[in-house]
């Protein structure tokens, strides 16, 4: 005995585009999203950041680079004034700022992805 079953699929091609849409939206919000609340922190830290010449703040930078955002400063003291030595306590400016800036990164990620889904017709 054998049995023939014959399966039609339709909208195939339609779900394929939607996930190509996708693709190209979620990548290009996310990297927008990335960049606005990594310029957010930059510009937070470089209030907090301690000032005597003004250096240290003025090489507070943020980076973005597809999935990837980057916040930090590029003084050769930077790390000495955020975590401190055992002569200098530490004036911590990057770490606070993006701790206090997660739940918004989290959020901006959520509705990047909410926004994009919709927008492919997912």
């Amino acid at each position: 005995m054998s049995v023939n079953m014959e399966i039609e699929v339709t909208g195939a091609e339609e779900l394929r585009e939607a996930f190509n849409r996708f693709d190209v939206e979620i990548r290009q919000r996310l990297h927008e999203r990335l960049a606005e609340w990594a310029e957010t922190v930059r510009g937070e830290a470089s209030r907090l950041a301690p000032t005597r010449t003004g250096y240290l703040r003025s090489t507070i930078y943020a980076r973005t680079r597809e999935w990837e955002a980057e916040v930090g400063a590029e003084a050769a003291y930077a790390a000495e004034i955020e975590f401190g030595t055992s002569s200098i306590r530490a004036k911590p400016f990057l770490n606070p700022t993006v701790e206090a800036h997660l739940p918004e990164l989290e959020r901006l990620l959520t509705d990047a992805l909410d926004t994009s889904a919709m927008e492919a017709d997912l």
